[in-house]
């Protein structure tokens, strides 16, 4: 899965990516309060991810984010500018891949190729792109012809076509075998080790949200309140790639689990 092109060079030579600021931010539906008093930033080349129960409103937060929805309440900047909308330096990848089942590999990877590009340089980026993610062998193929993994790869690569500055990742990897999961967790590392950008990752694995994070907030109502605010920081120590195995992570993987409302022992 690993290429020889270095991954900065692939995805451009940019800074290393925006920084995106909610403030006062809450999101209701009709008379349901989903968010309430979000306060975060998430700086350049920062990941964070977000942990929450099913229903805290994670994939809310993060469609307000992508300007694919609108908040209620509270603002969104990136870099100091409103998120009104669709915003080019901004990239949203799902959980599952949404290809198109009648384009091969290469040909979904050239939907997140911004208009206008020469053809030259198009053709080298997506080129590049399946070099990096390890389908070159499978550029003309449909998505039906390959796996559940090389799927998620592909729409990995779509999402970094643009060469974005903001990526936001909506369990990216959760329909995914767990094998193939570890290997896409290090592929998104090695990805953002050479070319950071700013990441927001919702997620329900605590495991690799401290396997990927830099800083993990969890989302949750208080006793007796409507709607999810932020209840929990944590901070990740360590460089990543990080030991899965380390004692560090496993106290705060309780930690975490218990802010979840999930019993350690129960097991």
């Amino acid at each position: 899965m690993s290429a020889s092109a270095p991954a900065a060079e692939i995805l451009g030579d940019r800074s290393v990516g925006a920084q995106l600021r909610f403030r006062g931010l809450g999101r209701t539906f009709g008379t349901r309060i989903v968010l309430r008093d979000i306060d975060l930033d998430v700086e350049p080349g920062e990941l964070v991810a977000i942990l929450g129960a099913s229903g805290s409103g994670k994939s809310t937060l993060l469609r307000i984010a992508g300007g694919l929805d609108a908040a209620s309440a509270g603002t969104v900047t990136l870099d100091g500018e409103p998120v009104t909308g669709i915003d080019p330096r901004i990239a949203i990848g799902f959980q599952e891949p949404r290809l198109l089942p009648w384009r091969s590999v290469a040909d979904n990877i050239a939907l997140g190729v911004p208009a206008g590009l020469p053809r030259a340089e198009r053709t080298a980026r997506i080129s590049e792109l399946l070099h990096l993610i390890g389908l070159t062998d499978f550029a003309s193929h449909r998505p039906r012809e390959i796996s559940g993994g090389m799927a998620q790869r592909t729409s990995l690569a779509r999402a970094l076509a643009r060469r974005p500055e903001v990526l936001l990742l909506d369990e990216p990897f959760g329909a995914l075998d767990a094998l193939t999961r570890l290997r896409m967790q290090d592929l998104l590392l090695s990805v953002l080790a050479e070319a950071p950008t700013t990441t927001l990752l919702v997620t329900h694995d605590v495991d690799e949200a401290l396997q990927l994070a830099d800083r993990i907030i969890v989302l949750g109502a208080d006793a007796g309140a409507t709607g999810a605010r932020i209840q929990q920081l944590v901070i990740v120590p360590g460089e990543r790639p990080r030991d899965r195995g380390s004692a560090e992570l496993a106290e705060l993987r309780a930690g975490l689990l218990g802010a979840l409302g999930i019993d350690r022992h129960a097991h």
